[in-house]
């Protein structure tokens, strides 16, 4: 690794072999490319892209959502390893030290919204991507606008396009920050499911000197949700923690104090493990609406999956040691990702920076952290263009 400048806070190339991961997520981060993300930031990723011999699909979906497979093509019948995340980013919000959008390095730390959620991780796969031989195989990123936001238009969109073009990947790294205290300490093999219940009580309104010529519907839904939240899911699996509904809004909107409401609303939000589907969830749900008079309407996000722990989690844990002297954590923790539509490709793992800025004001990533995280995912590159080989 060469000897990297900084002038003025930002980052300036180095001389050495290859893209220098820090530069190029500074590049990236340049973008403000806040959910849903199209142009400049997917323009940025071509350019790193294509003088390393991918070409880069670039697609619109649902009218403002931009998706980008870029792939390298290795010999024929030789094996194709994904990389995967996204260019879109949630707003900035108020308070940071300089601009979110300007990237700019103090200290031992590159600033900028973005940094660890995750451009930083896919400068990393260009970066990789630089010093793996075209002939080890087939290198594709799958990369969205569109995962921050209602994840409509985005990854699953992109599945559909390569399946449309037979591009099917054999094994897939999302690029996802699931370090926790230092890089490489944890990755996800695993996710749990989500879905989110709508729940509606219809009444009668009236004047509340006279209950007895209205129907409140208040009660009914004050007793429909203490039944839901005294609901034990389960105890937690081998791999997944315990399922929980937690209850995210209650209300009724009454302006008055003296009329008694014709409709009372909640919602809920489920983290189910793998004893459960989204279906069945919101079938029990909504039969215990049904006994207090009510309605529920669901929205499944994703079901839960699960990589079993094997040669794959092996390759990726081996690449950590080597280069960081860590055994990760194999977790199936937090929340949701495009892993759980990835996972219906092939097999996928979780693997990126320290999540402790994702989101909030500040978001900052070590520089070091950067290339390091490029040689973990180089030596997991090739370790997957060649599983099996020898076999």
């Amino acid at each position: 690794m060469g000897h990297r400048t900084v002038r003025g806070g930002l980052i300036t190339p180095s001389a050495h072999r290859g893209p220098d991961a820090p530069e190029l997520a500074a590049r990236l981060l340049a973008c403000a490319s806040v959910t849903p993300a199209r142009g400049a930031v997917f323009d940025a990723l071509a350019a790193m892209l294509e003088p390393l011999g991918f070409t880069c699909h670039r697609f619109i979906s649902g009218g403002e959502v931009e998706n980008c497979l870029a792939i390298r093509p290795g010999p024929v019948g030789s094996r194709h390893f994904a990389f995967a995340g996204h260019l879109d980013v949630v707003p900035a919000g108020d308070g940071w030290t300089g601009d979110a959008f300007l990237p700019e390095v103090r200290g031992d730390l590159l600033y900028g919204r973005g940094a660890v959620d995750m451009k930083g991780a896919i400068a990393c796969f260009a970066a990789a991507c630089a010093d793996i031989p075209p002939d080890a195989g087939t290198i594709s990123l799958i990369i969205t606008g569109d995962e921050e936001g209602e994840a409509i238009h985005g990854t699953r969109a992109l599945i559909t396009w390569m399946d449309e073009h037979g591009i099917w990947p054999d094994l897939c790294l999302v690029g996802e920050p699931t370090s926790v205290h230092r890089l490489g300490d944890t990755m996800k093999v695993g996710r749990r499911g989500s879905v989110n219940i709508w729940l509606e009580v219809a009444g009668r309104e009236g004047h509340v000197a006279y209950p007895h010529l209205a129907d409140n519907p208040a009660p009914r839904l004050v007793a429909m949700l203490a039944e839901l939240n005294a609901l034990v899911l389960d105890e937690g699996t081998e791999w997944f923690q315990p399922s929980n509904l937690e209850i995210t809004d209650i209300a009724i909107g009454n302006p008055a104090t003296n009329v008694i409401p014709g409709r009372a609303t909640a919602r809920l939000s489920i983290r189910f493990n793998d004893r459960h589907t989204g279906d069945a969830l919101a079938a029990e749900v909504s039969a215990i609406a049904a006994r207090h008079g009510g309605t529920a309407r669901a929205v499944i996000s994703g079901e839960p999956f699960l990589t079993p722990p094997g040669a794959f989690s092996r390759l990726v844990a081996d690449a950590v040691e080597a280069e960081t002297g860590l055994t990760p954590e194999l977790s199936t923790s937090g929340g949701t990702s495009d892993a759980r539509f990835l996972k219906s490709v092939c097999p996928v793992i979780e693997l990126g920076l320290l999540n402790a800025t994702m989101h909030k004001r500040d978001e900052a990533v070590a520089v070091a952290d950067l290339d390091a995280l490029t040689r973990i995912y180089r030596r997991v590159a090739i370790a997957a263009l060649t599983l099996g080989v020898a076999e």
